[in-house]
Parts: structure tokens; sequence; C-alpha cells
């Protein structure tokens, strides 16, 4: 995320009870706090969803035996982990 002053900071997804846009964005936390965020929520729920597929599509490599944990060039690369969920077939 990142603050209205450019600077930049990661927020865990989970403790984000919401996000407003009046007409600043801010995202509560389930403790109280707010921020003042230059995302949009859009964008904000975007990022939620890609965390969370990430998350789910690291499980399922790790399930299969196939998970590799990525280096940091594939991550400045840009390389997605996020793969398919497999359908009951697969399974």
């Amino acid at each position: 995320m990142t603050r209205l002053n450019g600077e930049q900071f990661a927020l865990n997804p989970d403790l984000i009870e919401k996000v407003e846009a009046h007409p600043d964005t801010v995202a509560f936390l389930l403790d109280g706090t707010k921020y003042v965020v230059k995302e949009s929520v859009d964008e904000i729920l975007a990022e939620i969803r890609e965390f969370r597929a990430g998350i789910l599509a690291t499980s399922y490599e790790m399930d299969r035996g196939e998970y590799r944990p990525r280096t940091p060039a594939e991550d400045a690369a840009g390389i997605s982990s996020v793969v398919p969920f497999p359908s009951r077939e697969e399974r």
C-alpha cells in the first residue's frame, strides 16, 4: 500500500475490517487503526484476492509435491506463482 506522502508499506489483509473511500481511501483494521492510502478500494480488493490466490496455489503445489520456492530474481521479474485450482478430475 502507499501512504499519501508516497511511502510504501505492507499491510496484513487478515487484519483489515473494512475499506472505504470518502474521498480518500481509508483501510480500517480490527484494532481500530486507520490508514489513508492512495490505492482505490478496487485496487486493494484485487491485491487481497491475488494474495489469497497465491496462498491457495502454494498449498496446492505443496500437496502435489511440486512446490519450488521462488528466487529473488523471479520476484523482481514479476513472475506469478498463481496456478489454476484443479478440477475434481485432476484431484
